[in-house]
């Protein structure tokens, strides 16, 4: 595997780590009251390297949520919008392991609670969205300022967001098996 293996998986290790001690930290003492350097702290890493990974506190919370979704709709193959997405979802999810689920999980708990949060993936939102839109319209074969590629784009996250906003009031529902469900329900149109 080589050094370069190494330190990707050392990399990762240290990114985890500074998660999952900074929502333990959130949980212990509320998202505000939470510092950088008392995150690094208990991380047992300096200030400087937590900025390496994170340039702002806001980011552990907002950074990585539609990467691996634009990531995974690189690997889909053409078809129509919601088809695309509703892959993309499952290869996304698929590429996580549980504990990986679990803490994005937290961190989607913490976006919709605190109202910082709130606005910061707000602020974030048109430049995600328009990425996705950029993968689903190369995938479905049209451009990205067809009307069909922001409504179904839009309908996709309408119906995550909703299972999304489901799961954070029930931490023992199947995430990831509730969106897939309803994305398959969007397929078929939303007939009942």
């Amino acid at each position: 595997m080589g050094d370069g293996g190494l330190r990707e998986r050392k990399k990762a290790r240290t990114r985890e780590t500074i998660l999952r001690e900074a929502f333990r930290l959130f949980r212990e003492r509320g998202y505000n009251a939470t510092t950088v350097e008392q995150i690094a702290e208990a991380a047992e890493i300096s200030p400087a390297t937590f900025f390496r990974y994170f340039p702002t506190k806001e980011h552990l919370v907002t950074l990585d949520r539609f990467p691996p979704l634009v990531e995974a709709l690189a690997t889909q193959p053409p078809g129509a919008p919601v088809t695309v997405l509703r892959g993309a979802f499952r290869t996304a999810f698929a590429a996580l392991s549980a504990e990986e689920i679990a803490a994005g999980h937290a961190r989607e708990v913490f976006a919709a609670t605190v109202p910082e949060l709130l606005v910061a993936n707000l602020r974030r939102s048109p430049h995600m969205i328009h990425e996705v839109c950029e993968a689903v319209a190369e995938r479905a074969g049209c451009g990205t300022d067809d009307p069909r590629i922001r409504n179904a784009v839009g309908a996709v996250f309408g119906v995550v967001a909703m299972v999304w906003l489901q799961w954070a009031q029930d931490a023992r529902m199947d995430g990831p098996a509730e969106i897939d469900t309803a994305l398959a329900h969007l397929e078929t149109g939303l007939s009942l």
